[in-house]
């Protein structure tokens, strides 16, 4: 659409207006008082609200995963493992399941949870064996410890 004068765009943005105003008391209309009326009111409280909304899911996604973590240390505790050595050896094992499905694994499928604990004990154990090691630098190796002998 082409206008031939400014007068005539002008005139043309007012139901752009109307709507824009519509807008934000739709998304008012569940407030108490003339917040949800008086349109110079409800504009304030709409991006009081949308701010407060932003917020609250960062701090919806903060409490599920506490909430993941408290389940799956209260389910490694069972097979006597504490959640960080749990948590890193699985990374050790390359097993990359997240968190959420951890939990998850841990209320319906206890089985498949004792599995990938046992699968994270064995990797600690051998992680121990490897430290412990037989006191011999591997082949190829040059360390302080192999140039003081």
């Amino acid at each position: 659409m082409v206008f031939l004068t400014l007068s005539c765009w002008i005139r043309n943005r007012g139901p752009d207006r109307y709507w824009k105003i519509q807008e934000v008391l739709k998304n008012a209309r569940h407030f108490r008082g003339r917040k949800n009326r008086c349109y110079s009111l409800a504009v304030r409280a709409v991006r009081r609200a949308f701010v407060y909304a932003t917020k609250a899911r960062m701090i919806k996604r903060r409490n599920m995963r506490t909430l993941w973590i408290s389940r799956i240390a209260a389910a490694s505790r069972e097979h006597g493992m504490k959640y960080p050595a749990l948590m890193h050896n699985l990374v050790k094992s390359s097993v990359q399941v997240n968190r959420r499905v951890l939990s998850d694994l841990a209320i319906t499928e206890p089985r498949s949870f004792l599995s990938l604990a046992k699968l994270a004990q064995a990797r600690r154990q051998e992680g121990f064996r490897a430290a412990l090691g037989d006191g011999k630098e591997p082949t190829g190796v040059l360390s302080r410890v192999v140039l003081l002998h």
